[in-house]
């Protein structure tokens, strides 16, 4: 039989479309599922409160999948190198795959990780799971990166194609000894004070409520979406956000739901799976503009006389401004860890360009609050 294969999964918590799983059952040995909680190795980006209560009941629902598929999750937690390494060992595993992330500081430590692995005489293999496209495929016609969304997606729909999603595996070879694994308890991402009621109110974090979600919303929603995404009273948005970020659901299995129900080609559909394409292109910015989580696009902003004033940033935060929509959105963030992005883009807005403080600090703060936390702005509501 062959020797066991090693898919180390991250922000790609499914068994459907997870190109990085469908590698290692197809060498043919066991599959070994590891999930190595490794906030070092994130930088200074290492998830916030509410996105740690999510991860916490992915991972869950992620093991519960997998047992019923036939290889349970293994949870390691430390150096992701020195755990990868260590599982190899262990196992005799001879391939480690992943599916690629385009943060700067995860990006050098898979680069270092897969020299690592292969210099030890291991296969390491990494793949795009989480995008429509590559970042490096996509240029203008001077051959660089667009700056701009519109002829950034333009360009993707004139000339790439949408894949198909991978069927996700219905039985996994499993390795004849279970290699030790953490319980996810140990890994306490769940906060100590009990102040998440709220998001598991707002919440289901699964796989099935990701599915129920989309399911719902291209049923009929999307019909209205170019218009009643700007109403924040109404349940307008796709609220897929929390579910991509993770890797729930990949975004080509949202393409293909919504072409699956006939409405890729309505107003409605063509302006959604254009919401993907922001998606797209905040992650084509990172990949290109490494800078940009901390620093401006354009230089020229780095000198703004921002009027740093804790008072102020605190009352933005707790929805203390006196600005009705600004302070609703603001407490509404806190209690379910979502904001809707009109309501995002004018917090935001006050923020910078009322109250003078840094966009630095608001970054930070939705980062810390929001469940779909992710470098690469999302605006799927």
């Amino acid at each position: 039989m062959p020797s066991p294969s090693i898919v180390w999964l991250r922000l790609d918590l499914r068994l459907a479309d997870n190109p990085a799983l469908q590698a290692a059952i197809k060498a043919g040995g066991p599959v070994i599922p590891v999930y190595i909680h490794d906030p070092e190795g994130e930088g200074r980006w290492a998830e916030g409160g509410a996105s740690r209560w999510w991860l916490h009941h992915a991972l869950a629902d992620l093991a519960e999948q997998l047992t019923k598929a036939g290889s349970p999750l293994i949870i390691r937690h430390g150096d992701s190198l020195a755990e990868l390494k260590k599982l190899c060992a262990e196992t005799g595993a001879q391939l480690v795959t992943w599916n690629r992330r385009r943060e700067p500081a995860v990006i050098e430590r898979d680069t270092r990780i897969k020299t690592s692995l292969r210099n030890a005489g291991l296969q390491a293999e990494s793949f795009n799971g989480n995008l429509l496209h590559e970042p490096q495929a996509i240029k203008n016609l001077s051959g660089n990166p667009f700056q701009v969304f519109t002829p950034f997606w333009k360009n993707c729909l004139a000339n790439l194609k949408f894949g198909e999603p991978l069927p996700a595996p219905r039985k996994l070879a499993s390795p004849t000894t279970s290699p030790r694994s953490l319980p996810l308890a140990r890994l306490e991402l769940l906060p100590k004070i009990a102040w998440a009621g709220g998001l598991a109110e707002a919440w289901t974090p699964t796989r099935a409520g990701a599915m129920q979600r989309l399911k719902a919303f291209v049923a009929a929603p999307v019909k209205a979406y170019p218009t009643d995404r700007d109403r924040p009273e109404m349940d307008g948005t796709s609220r897929l956000s929390p579910y991509l970020h993770f890797g729930q659901l990949s975004p080509l299995e949202v393409v293909a739901a919504v072409r699956a129900a006939g409405k890729a080609e309505s107003v409605g559909g063509a302006k959604f799976v254009a919401e993907i394409g922001w998606r797209e292109f905040g992650h084509h910015l990172l990949h290109h503009f490494p800078d940009t989580p901390e620093q401006p696009l354009r230089a020229e902003f780095a000198a703004f006389p921002w009027k740093k004033d804790r008072r102020l940033l605190r009352a933005w935060q707790q929805g203390r401004t006196g600005y009705p929509i600004v302070d609703a959105g603001m407490r509404q963030l806190w209690q379910t860890g979502w904001q809707h992005n009109r309501v995002r883009m004018i917090t935001a807005s006050v923020l910078v360009k009322h109250l003078l403080q840094p966009w630095q600090d608001g970054a930070a703060w939705f980062w810390d609050t929001l469940v779909d936390a992710d470098l690469a702005s999302n605006t799927l509501g």
